[in-house]
């Protein structure tokens, strides 16, 4: 049965995070809040915690992870960043996007894509998110909470109890999300591409948010 921490969603508590970093480090899978939805994490280099999160997913090794950062200078240790990129990323970060970049040699194989050899990076807003990141001191591996069979993230930390007690070692409660997932750019190619639009701001990419 998973722990069950309720945090202040904009201060959170330092007790509470400190005991999910340690969870996060002995292995464990937590449900956290961030500034599009829930998401489901571990430690960047734990690959049985990271299958974990598939089964609970429901998906395979297709499915990319997404590295999620402090800040511009863990992103660029996990993956390439020119100058136009890291301006880029500078005037969009923090915030509801992830980006889709070359991957460094400093990211391990299995998390990038096989072909491609590129990674999805994202700096949350939420402040719990960022409380846990600044305290665990590294990235966490992540992946939008979405139940299989559905296909909207999960919102609150309720439903998130009730589906996955059993099965996730803690949820950290920041109240309520939403429901729309990152809006996500490629900026692996010359030019920027829009993969997916979410609750980031297109436009200011260049794009139709209608695209």
């Amino acid at each position: 049965m998973s722990q069950f921490f309720t945090l202040h969603p904009t201060h959170p508590e330092t007790r509470l995070i400190r005991r999910a970093v340690e969870i996060v480090r002995q292995g464990g899978v937590i449900a956290y809040p961030t500034d599009s939805s829930y998401a489901i994490g571990c430690h960047l280099g734990d690959k049985a915690a990271m299958e974990r999160i598939r089964t609970i997913r429901g998906v395979d090794e297709r499915h990319h992870f997404t590295v999620m950062c402090r800040d511009l200078s863990d992103i660029g240790t996990y993956a390439k960043v020119d100058n136009t990129q890291y301006r880029l990323l500078k005037a969009h970060t923090p915030g509801a996007y992830t980006f889709i970049l070359k991957a460094t040699r400093e990211l391990p194989r299995r998390l990038a894509h096989a072909k491609r050899a590129t990674v999805g990076v994202r700096v949350p807003e939420h402040p719990v998110v960022q409380a846990l990141l600044a305290e665990l001191g590294e990235p966490l591996l992540t992946s939008t909470l979405i139940l299989p069979g559905e296909e909207a993230p999960m919102a609150d930390a309720a439903p998130i109890r009730a589906a996955l007690e059993h099965r996730l070692d803690l949820i950290l409660d920041g109240g309520h999300c939403g429901f729309a997932p990152t809006s996500v750019i490629d900026l692996s190619g010359e030019i920027p591409t829009l993969v997916r639009v979410g609750r980031g701001d297109v436009a200011s990419f260049g794009f139709d948010p209608g695209d």
